[in-house]
């Protein structure tokens, strides 16, 4: 009898699959005594236990339709509240056929991708972006035109010339995927002229624009933007949001708004997938937010994860050396740290031993790149561990230098 074969099994998408660097540190973040600016986790002393457990109030009234398959677009009265609330954010109330609810957002762009993307197309990100949306994106089949960012976001000056650069060599460009407020990992928020630039290129070149805005809602400081999808004339912009940052993480409900056509498609996408988000969860997250709830909880997070925010600027003013370069960010959960001539792959190794996790800078660089950054965050981290932890990189900084 022969030995089972599976990597000649595997396709070549799962061959060339690589796990995710974020998760790769869980091992590493459990450690007895590790203090963590790794993951993007919310703090759990702050999640609306009470609340959203009442919620629960919506099996006995409707148990028969909640605990049924459910449609794959999404629960009705969920999709009526999101419509309504996000309204001032998107300016309008969209319309059902525009909205689709996914079991987190990471589901949407993957359905987003499968809806667009054959392999070998071209996605633009931001370079760095979120490794989660290079894992997914990857996953079907996808290529990177990557745009360095500054402090008002993706450089979208230098879009043209990568455009025109792709397709004279072939490359279908598909769509330009940007975080736009307080961008996961660098901070940085896309201004409003850059906004406008970017709608006007996507115009010009026929092109998707992704704007993922997960962070929108945590802004500390300063004044609110509006998205990209409220100036949209042509409907080429798809708005996805969460509720992963201001509610809580394990719900798995998330949201994404487009043209009809095009969310269309990606709920036949879904249909094939996971037929429906839970329907229970759907209906919970409904409940808490229709007895108002999510409006009463938001201003208590923003002051909670800005005061966190502020201690983590405090320390590593205190502790970090002076040619360590980063900026406060105005929102969101990251600090984006600049550490000459360290790589900072190997820097974590320093830090684990010291007793502090971040992660390193190449994980958010889907073409290379990234040996002397870092990011961290610090709504996980409790008030002590921020000033204890920031002791601690230094500790590995110096570890490095000697």
């Amino acid at each position: 009898m022969s030995q089972l074969n599976l990597e000649a099994l595997f396709s070549d998408v799962a061959r060339s699959m690589k796990p995710s660097p974020i998760r790769e540190l869980v091992p590493y973040i459990k450690r007895p005594g590790m203090i963590s600016f790794a993951g993007g986790n919310p703090d759990p002393m702050i999640f609306p236990i009470a609340e959203f457990a009442g919620s629960s109030i919506v099996l006995g009234k409707n148990g028969a339709d909640v605990l049924q398959y459910g449609a794959t677009d999404g629960y009705e009265p969920l999709k009526k509240f999101i419509s309504g609330w996000m309204a001032p954010r998107m300016g309008r109330v969209t319309e059902p056929g525009e909205l689709l609810i996914t079991t987190g957002s990471q589901q949407g762009m993957d359905l987003l991708c499968a809806a667009l993307i054959n392999p070998g197309d071209m996605i633009i990100t931001e370079e760095p972006t979120y490794p989660g949306a290079i894992h997914t994106m990857r996953n079907r089949g996808a290529g990177f035109i990557t745009v360095p960012c500054d402090d008002d976001g993706m450089m979208v000056d230098l879009l043209p010339e990568l455009i025109e650069s792709a397709r004279a060599s072939g490359k279908k460009v598909k769509f330009i995927y940007s975080i736009v407020n307080f961008q996961n990992p660098a901070g940085c928020t896309l201004s409003l002229a850059r906004r406008k630039k970017m709608l006007e290129i996507a115009a010009q070149y026929d092109l998707i624009i992704f704007e993922d805005d997960p962070y929108g809602h945590l802004r500390y400081d300063g004044s609110d933007i509006p998205t990209m999808f409220s100036m949209d004339r042509d409907g080429r912009v798809a708005y996805a949001c969460s509720f992963s940052k201001i509610l809580a993480p394990g719900a798995r409900v998330a949201w994404i708004t487009g043209h009809s056509d095009l969310v269309r498609k990606m709920v036949m996408v879904k249909q094939g997938v996971d037929m429906c988000t839970s329907v229970v969860a759907q209906a919970l997250v409904a409940q808490y937010c229709m007895d108002g709830h999510l409006d009463g909880f938001l201003p208590k997070i923003v002051s909670h994860y800005r005061k966190k925010r502020d201690g983590m600027a405090e320390a590593f003013a205190k502790y970090l050396p002076k040619d360590i370069s980063y900026k406060v960010p105005e929102g969101g959960f990251f600090f984006w740290l600049t550490v000459p001539g360290i790589d900072t792959e190997e820097l974590f190794k320093k830090a684990v031993d010291r007793g502090v996790a971040f992660v390193h800078g190449r994980a958010f660089y889907a073409n290379g790149g990234g040996e002397n950054v870092l990011r961290t965050c610090f709504t996980f981290a409790t008030s002590d561990d921020l000033e204890e932890g920031s002791r601690r990189l230094r500790d590995a900084i110096e570890d490095m230098r000697r």
